[in-house]
């Protein structure tokens, strides 16, 4: 009987993913048996058998990342300066109003669109991870398989990254099921259809492919910052270990700050460059540049298309038409004016008039302002960040006047006066979390800053959100934030795909 029950949900979700295929704008984003083929480790039969065969796989999942502009750089600003108090949703839409105003469910479309996708990057990782010692072919060199693998496992924990952020506990692939058989369906059973795993053994198998890509991926060259190289991997370990889990180590984030630095990343002298369209006009000013870390790169010939989500093309302008996404907040304005802040305002936003009057009004209407066409880079992670994450960590760890060196370098990049070294531990904290707020702005950072730095004796997320309505009079009406609040529902199709799938309490 049992057997019988397996095979039926199996035809299930099989059903269901292929139905999800055709309609999701990432086709291999499922787990599930349509996701897999065997592998050596399943029914002796090798997946690839030629290098050339490999390196279309590993080529596939760097045009993946470049692909990657809906779930991964419009919804992250979304689930992070819209779902906190950078941003307004800007456009209408129930999945959307919903996260701005805090009472998103598990039948968001948005929410699901981005749990099957990190699940999906998880996939295209595995597929390089799990098969690319068992290719025969000797002219992939041992070098190679090791590099590649290391910039896959770069890829799978970043993805489990922000799975664990997002979602809390998360189901933790590494391998890739076997073909299956009649004799082999309870062991395949719950490789295809996973449950969720604690959020610490999430950060242990994060840590774990990181380590593997510190020691074996390759060197960051000047000039390229679309490899995940050594540098990725440092400052992923950076982040990861200055998050909430047992793992958090602040001395660590340190030594990963520090280790960046020596590696040749540096800030760059015009905080502008990293955002602007060149003098001529022609192109991206800011691709490749010392600071960024990693990126999407684009170019006018072969651009993004998130672009037309905030604002205008610079570099082919037409008029406005219709609403955009992620609208600068009056709070975060305030923010910008609060501390006289112009130059990262003028980067991070543009005012100008609007054929619409959603938040603000028509001839006064900011938008956000750092893809300002179709060849700016998305930047995912760049130095500036990672310093200020040191920052956090020295103030942590009793540091106070390290961290305000830190945060200085910083402002006095963009024109602003130091902050004392003299603060309290409660005030530098609070320093160094507003010019992540500045700095970062429109860049997938706030709601994780601000969760991250929540403890029992500075409810920061709380004490900010639940008094946001009484600040931004503009913003729609958000529902009280609790604990529960703090990650997203799993998607209710993927639990009624999935019966080893648990819901998030409070949804």
């Amino acid at each position: 009987m049992k057997r019988n029950i397996i095979k039926g949900l199996l035809v299930v979700g099989a059903i269901a993913t292929l139905s999800a295929c055709k309609l999701d704008y990432y086709p291999n984003s499922q787990l599930s048996e349509h996701s897999y083929t065997d592998t050596t480790g399943g029914g002796g039969n090798v997946k690839y058998t030629t290098r050339a065969e490999m390196l279309a796989v590993y080529e596939n999942m760097y045009s993946a990342i470049r692909g990657d502009q809906e779930a991964g750089y419009l919804d992250l600003l979304l689930n992070t300066d819209t779902h906190a108090d950078n941003a307004y949703c800007g456009t209408s839409g129930a999945e959307i109003t919903s996260i701005e105003q805090l009472s998103q469910q598990a039948n968001n479309a948005n929410i699901t669109r981005d749990w099957n996708s990190y699940l999906g990057k998880v996939t295209t990782a595995n597929q390089i991870i799990c098969n690319i010692d068992a290719v025969p072919d000797k002219s992939l060199t041992d070098a190679e398989r090791k590099q590649w693998k290391a910039e896959a496992m770069v890829y799978r924990a970043w993805s489990l990254f922000h799975l664990t952020l997002l979602w809390g506990d998360a189901p933790v692939v590494t391998t890739e099921p076997p073909a299956i058989t009649a004799e082999n369906l309870e062991e395949v059973y719950p490789l295809l259809y996973p449950a969720r795993k604690p959020a610490d053994t999430v950060y242990k198998q994060i840590i774990s492919d990181l380590e593997y890509a510190e020691l074996n991926a390759p060197n960051a060259e000047a000039g390229v910052r679309t490899v995940f190289s050594k540098g990725v991997a440092k400052a992923l370990l950076a982040k990861v270990y200055a998050e909430k889990s047992s793992f958090r180590d602040y001395t660590k984030t340190i030594q990963y700050a520090n280790e960046l630095e020596a590696m040749g990343y540096s800030l760059v002298a015009d905080y502008a460059t990293l955002w602007s369209i060149n003098a001529e006009g022609t192109d991206f000013a800011g691709r490749n540049s010392s600071e960024s870390i990693f990126e999407a790169a684009y170019t006018p010939a072969s651009g993004n298309w998130v672009w037309m989500m905030f604002y205008v093309n610079e570099l082919s302008p037409q008029p406005l038409d219709w609403a955009k996404w992620s609208t600068p907040s009056r709070d975060l304005i305030r923010a910008f004016d609060n501390e006289g802040d112009l130059v990262r305002k003028n980067q991070t936003m543009i005012i100008t008039t609007a054929p619409w009057s959603n938040y603000y009004p028509a001839d006064e209407y900011p938008f956000m302002y750092k893809t300002r066409s179709n060849a700016n880079s998305i930047i995912k992670l760049r130095l500036a960040d990672i310093i200020l994450l040191k920052a956090e960590a020295m103030v942590a760890t009793g540091n106070l006047s390290g961290a305000a060196a830190e945060v200085n370098r910083i402002r006095a990049r963009v024109g602003l006066g130091a902050i004392s070294s003299n603060l309290s531990a409660a005030e530098m904290k609070a320093a160094v979390l507003k010019e992540r707020r500045l700095e970062l702005a429109f860049e997938g950072q706030r709601w994780f800053d601000l969760v991250r730095n929540t403890t029992d004796s500075d409810p920061v997320i709380y004490t900010t959100l639940n008094t946001l309505n009484n600040r931004d009079s503009g913003r729609l009406p958000m529902a009280t934030l609790t604990e529960e609040g703090l990650v997203y529902p799993v998607p209710q199709t993927e639990i009624d795909k999935n019966p080893n799938l648990t819901q998030n309490p409070g949804y």
